[in-house]
């Protein structure tokens, strides 16, 4: 059962490398009369439909003990944990896992090892059957070489043990469930329809680990694999769900002391809006700079936790979905595991809720105030640039005039030396005995001269705006 069932197909896909083309291979399939040539093979045809059979559930035989240990890793693969887990197949001449595989598992001896790897953490479950005196004397993790379980990679978040009693044996005395759990704290439900009971306290004892007892009334290997695997699961996710509670607790404060400073911004930019565009002058650009400051700062914490309170909101989810599928029962006296983390986990979990609700909810004020205050300055520069518009519409009159002005002047001064010109034309022909006097030449000539120059004038500054 440690490795993914095979599809149904019993040709496997050609090896990556082959000269031909995926879109170009043909699989078959053979329903037991006839083989179908597909013309075309989609790449991830077998690994799509080989990732819905991973991780497949154990095959348990009470009587059986189990481990389980999740470390923290941070997402991405160099963490070390592919050549810790490769020591320990070598010490015991087992096959290592690729280092691409996200699930191995694998019959060590005295002992059977499953591992997964998550996102952000790493997952060690060892499993050993056979009968045991005292549950948690001797758990399955003591067969694993302690210098191996001491050096693994990561910080360990969860530690369990679980012990599966006998089918065949009477439940647990009540003395030795008060030996192994304290009592104000232990939970007992009924999972499965009468299939078995589960006693827990969720508590760390003095080994440092977790417990988890069953007893089985009717549990067959596959079933009995998939009610540990859920329990083990359920006592995983719960921690990494809570991991967000303490970054929703830091992360508090600073929100309330940034909705105090956005509160009397957002007043004071509502004050400026009231007191019209002849407010406070250049206190705008004061308000926008604080603004993007608290902007900023909301982003920061945004970025520094969404991840964190995102994953838990996942994990969260998880639990709740491993607790359903469990069935639990009451028993008359006891809580169930469910109404227990309901009970502190469910508040813890909306505490984080509402921080990430609050975080988005401040970014969204932070916005719209600073969307405010950059419409207000937006209009007081249009009205400044309508002022400049009609200062330069006035200055371009004036210029006009003194336009019209120099024009005149340059009229009168073109003809006074033109008219000259003409006299002295005059005077040189009257010398050689032209009959004209040059007195009355030049003032029959300045009208003459005037208006021709006016009119040439004219006719160059249309061609000039014409030009333009």
């Amino acid at each position: 059962m440690g490795k993914p069932q095979a599809p149904i197909d019993k040709h496997p896909a050609p090896a990556e490398g082959n000269s031909l083309e995926l879109s170009q291979q043909r699989a078959l399939v053979n329903d037991g009369t006839r083989k179908f040539a597909f013309p075309q093979e989609h790449p991830l045809r077998f690994s799509l439909t080989n990732e819905l059979h991973a991780r497949p559930f154990e095959m348990l035989t009470p009587p059986v003990q189990a481990s389980m240990y999740a470390t923290v890793l941070g997402e991405g693969l160099g963490s070390g944990v592919y050549d810790h887990l490769k020591k320990l197949c070598e010490r015991h001449g087992v096959n290592p896992p690729h280092q691409d595989m996200n699930h191995f598992t694998a019959d060590f001896g005295p002992f059977r090892l499953r591992f997964e790897r998550h996102t952000e953490f790493a997952s060690y479950t060892v499993l050993r059957h056979g009968p045991f005196d005292v549950p948690f004397e001797k758990p399955a993790s003591d067969y694993l070489p302690r210098d191996w379980l001491e050096s693994m990679p990561g910080q360990v978040l969860v530690a369990t043990h679980m012990a599966i009693l006998p089918v065949d044996g009477p439940d647990p005395e009540p003395s030795l469930l008060s030996d192994l759990f304290v009592p104000e704290s232990q939970v007992t439900s009924i999972l499965s329809g009468n299939s078995a009971k589960v006693w827990t306290d969720l508590r760390i004892h003095g080994d440092g680990h977790n417990r988890i007892l069953i007893k089985p009334y009717d549990l067959p290997p596959a079933k009995a694999g998939r009610v540990a695997q859920r329990l083990l699961e359920v006592a995983a996710y719960r921690n990494f769900a809570l991991l967000g509670l303490p970054a929703a607790r830091e992360v508090g404060p600073e929100l309330t002391q940034i909705d105090g400073g956005l509160a009397k911004l957002t007043a004071e930019t509502a004050a400026l809006v009231e007191a019209g565009p002849d407010g406070a002058a250049n206190r705008e650009s004061e308000l926008l700079i604080q603004l993007m400051q608290l902007s900023a700062e909301i982003e920061r914490l945004n970025s520094r936790h969404s991840y964190r309170f995102s994953a838990s909101r996942a994990y969260f989810a998880l639990v709740r979905s491993r607790l359903t599928e469990l069935r639990e029962e009451r028993v008359e006296g006891y809580q169930t595991i469910q109404e227990f983390l309901d009970r502190r986990l469910g508040p813890a979990m909306r505490t984080c809720e509402s921080v990430e609700d609050r975080m988005a909810d401040m970014s969204r004020r932070a916005s719209r105030a600073a969307n405010l205050l950059r419409t207000r300055v937006d209009f007081m520069l249009e009205r400044q640039n309508q002022g400049l518009l009609s200062s330069m519409d006035r200055r371009a009159k004036m210029q006009l005039r003194l336009q019209q002005t120099v024009e005149g002047l340059s009229v009168a001064a073109i003809t006074y030396y033109a008219v000259g010109l003409v006299g002295y034309a005059a005077k040189g022909l009257a010398e050689f005995g032209v009959p004209i006097y040059p007195p009355l030449v030049q003032g029959v000539a300045v009208p003459v001269i005037a208006i021709a120059v006016w009119l040439g004038l004219r006719q160059a500054r249309k061609h000039s705006r014409s030009d333009d």
